[in-house]
């Protein structure tokens, strides 16, 4: 068994076009039906305004399986401690011998995350898409755009968060990085010219209305993993011309689905990975309004493991 830690971990992985490649064979196997995924175990702990999610799939045919556990402690930067965390089992398939243990602090979480956008937008965004508008300010808001521009040349960058003083930080080092970014004041004057958004809050209550989708946006939704959060308004839904997720199980329970409040989509739902292995074309002209909503799956967290062991293994 082998041990490795964050830093390590870090050095061998990247947001690059390999592990894209590796997260979206995982989605495809996923859209063909040769993943076995459970469904998230979540458990809250409200004392401590905190959250542990432990996810796991197994692709058929690859030579081994990740479990990851990941706990969310929204407290913690009060204490001086990230509020992410967690880490990964790496067993064998064939023996369920335990291969590696991967002591990475949810980095391993943060790049297959960052990467699902990048798939939802190369499928899904208009293939000029320029301008990103990021609501948000946290870790994702910055690696989402990073890994957008492995599929899109993103430029300018639109940014809006509930802290003013957290989008300005969020400006400044992101200019650094070369992009143009504008911080506004409001959400609605954030996306009035964007070509993508992403939402990356951990909000409970929709920020992101219709009358607020410009013509032919496509949207990413990443913040609403669990049953008590929520990005979008039901608009935004209905107002798509195709809306996606990674599972639709996934999304009725803790993604944007949640919004229908159990009834009947009034549109037809695609999960990403079929859409891919199928070669499905959803948007059908510069005026489509597309919607991904990402709420995270362990085939995700098995594809990534399976990389970085093999990158580890080359080092």
């Amino acid at each position: 068994m082998q041990l490795y830690h964050r830093d390590v971990i870090s050095q061998a992985v990247k947001i690059d076009h390999d592990a894209m490649a590796a997260v979206e064979a995982g989605f495809v196997a996923l859209g063909r039906g040769e993943v076995v995924q459970p469904p998230i175990l979540s458990m809250a702990i409200e004392e401590s305004n905190g959250e542990v999610d432990v996810k796991t799939a197994h692709i058929r045919g690859a030579e081994r399986f990740a479990i990851k556990i990941s706990p969310g402690f929204f407290d913690n930067p009060k204490l001086g401690l990230p509020s992410l965390g967690g880490l990964m089992l790496v067993f064998s398939a064939k023996t369920g011998q335990l291969d590696a243990l991967f002591l990475d602090e949810g980095y391993l979480t943060m790049v297959r995350t960052a990467l699902a956008g990048a798939i939802a937008a190369r499928y899904l965004a208009r293939q000029d898409s320029r301008r990103v508008t990021v609501l948000g300010a946290g870790e994702q808001a910055e690696c989402q755009v990073e890994a957008l521009c492995l599929v899109c040349d993103i430029d300018t960058i639109d940014v809006w968060a509930r802290r003013p003083v957290a989008a300005e930080a969020y400006a400044e080092r992101m200019r650094t990085r070369g992009f143009r970014v504008e911080v506004h004041g409001s959400v609605h004057a954030a996306c009035e010219r964007a070509d993508i958004i992403v939402t990356t809050t951990p909000s409970r209550h929709p920020i992101l209305h219709a009358r607020d989708l410009p013509e032919g946006v496509h949207v990413t939704a990443i913040g609403s993993d669990s049953p008590e959060k929520r990005e979008l308004d039901e608009s935004v839904l209905t107002r798509a011309d195709a809306f996606v997720c990674d599972t639709r199980a996934q999304s009725e329970s803790n993604g944007e689905l949640k919004a229908l409040g159990g009834k009947e989509a009034p549109f037809k739902v695609h999960e990403l990975g079929r859409v891919i292995a199928e070669g499905q074309r959803l948007r059908l002209s510069d005026a489509t309004i597309t919607v991904c909503d990402l709420t995270g799956t362990g085939v995700q967290d098995t594809a990534i493991a399976g990389f970085a062991l093999s990158r580890l293994a080359d080092d």
